[in-house]
């Protein structure tokens, strides 16, 4: 197996501007101007940007821009493999902020390495960290949850892991959408703290800061507009759970008829069910069944 880096293209994944075009690190102006070829997702929205920067669409083999979205970001892999393989280098860029996070990009790195290619990125902008930073809630642990499924069963079951999640939890949505999740999210857990990021780093940037039932009401009768991140606290970590309701749950469990049960297996389900550690619940288990 040829180890990642060893062969001489390089894959760049490029963060742009999500608003602002002087948010574009130096380096990224210099990597997109030197590149041999540049995926993005719309050939379009880059050749403006590099219109924008000065830089030339075109090189010295023709339009350096590779359309790279969701739909065919594996079939262009091949395609960009050969490029690495002459000693290219390859530019990855998104629309807006920094590709691979919610956005096409991640096939193409796991190809890029497996084929043994060097992989490095020119960081910047991001929706998704520029969001959380502002929002005011924690950020010691966060998770990403992208854009929610619209409609069904699937959408309901992510919503619930994001209200059950202790961990901050940023949502990428459509903004005819926000008004709708907000209402999901008030009807389980109405005061659940949100932040509503709108249109970062642009000239009409806002971010609302309050509970998911204030948030519904405030932007029922102002829908948001344009590009919108939200951010969502995580769940309260449980109360404590005391000695006795502890004991009391243990003699629950051996009373239903699962006494045949090994203590061990007995401390493994309790301690998930009651967010207690294992070690604690095993040795009240061991403590009840040396009295009983």
């Amino acid at each position: 197996m040829t180890a990642a880096g060893d062969r001489p293209g390089r894959l760049v994944l490029v963060a742009t501007p999500i608003g602002n075009l002087g948010d574009l690190a130096p380096r990224g102006r210099s990597l997109l101007a030197e590149a041999d070829l540049i995926c993005c997702e719309d050939t379009r929205r880059t050749r403006a940007l590099l219109a924008a920067l000065g830089v030339p669409a075109g090189g010295a083999t023709g339009d350096r821009l590779l359309s790279l979205h969701g739909h065919n970001e594996h079939e262009r892999i091949p395609r960009v493999l050969a490029a690495l393989e002459g000693g290219g280098t390859v530019a990855v860029v998104s629309d807006a902020g920094t590709p691979g996070i919610s956005d096409p990009g991640a096939a193409l790195v796991e190809a890029a390495i497996g084929g043994g290619y060097a992989v490095s990125t020119v960081p910047g902008p991001s929706s998704v960290l520029g969001a959380l930073v502002v929002s005011g809630l924690r950020t010691e642990r966060f998770c990403v949850e992208g854009f929610l499924p619209r409609k069904g069963a699937a959408r309901r079951g992510r919503l619930d892991a994001v209200l059950r999640d202790p961990r901050t939890t940023v949502v990428l949505e459509a903004p005819g959408r926000v008004v709708s999740t907000l209402r999901d999210l008030a009807a389980a857990d109405p005061r659940r703290r949100v932040a509503v990021v709108r249109e970062l780093t642009k000239v009409h940037e806002e971010v609302w800061r309050g509970t998911v039932d204030d948030a519904v009401r405030a932007f029922e009768v102002r829908p948001p507009r344009g590009e919108v991140v939200l951010v969502v606290d995580g769940a309260p970590a449980p109360a404590p759970v005391a000695d006795e309701a502890l004991a009391e749950a243990v003699r629950a469990r051996l009373d239903e008829g699962r006494a045949g049960e090994g203590s061990r297996h007995v401390a493994d389900a309790l301690a998930a069910e009651l967010g207690v550690g294992r070690r604690r619940v095993y040795e009240m288990v061991l403590r009840i069944r040396a009295g009983s």
